[in-house]
């Protein structure tokens, strides 16, 4: 399987939160993080440093898109408070869909949302990859 990741945290977020987020992610889609072959998320967090860790980490190249490329993408959990913080109503299941070249019937795992120790929060979408 192949699989791709959309990436959603709040400002700030600790790379051990967004890390433990991905990993209860992957175990609800039954994947594997070596099955993980693309990920994206908002431009806006492109300077974000739990992300720049993570690519560094694993070896992946963040895809970012803007705010009007999320919001074309129809998903299954739009939130309006996301779009007031961002211009989009979705930036991790968006992400998923556009970063796997599909639509929103392969999401595997919608907008799983954890909230780390300090408060934090990291979301991550999982999308299949059509082979």
């Amino acid at each position: 399987m192949k699989l791709a990741l959309g990436l959603g945290c709040d400002r700030g977020t600790p790379l051990a939160t967004l890390q433990a987020c991905i990993a209860e992610a992957l175990h609800k889609a039954g994947g594997t993080l070596a099955e993980v072959r693309a990920v994206a998320s908002i431009d806006l967090k492109a300077d974000e440093r739990a992300f720049l860790e993570l690519a560094q980490q694993y070896g992946w190249q963040i895809h970012f898109y803007a705010a009007f490329e999320l919001a074309a993408v129809p998903v299954p959990n739009p939130s309006e408070t996301v779009r007031r913080h961002t211009g989009t109503p979705s930036v991790s299941e968006a992400a998923a869909v556009l970063v796997a070249h599909t639509d929103a019937t392969q999401l595997i795992v919608e907008k799983h949302r954890l909230r780390g120790s300090d408060g934090r929060s990291a979301t991550v979408s999982i999308a299949r990859i059509p082979e």
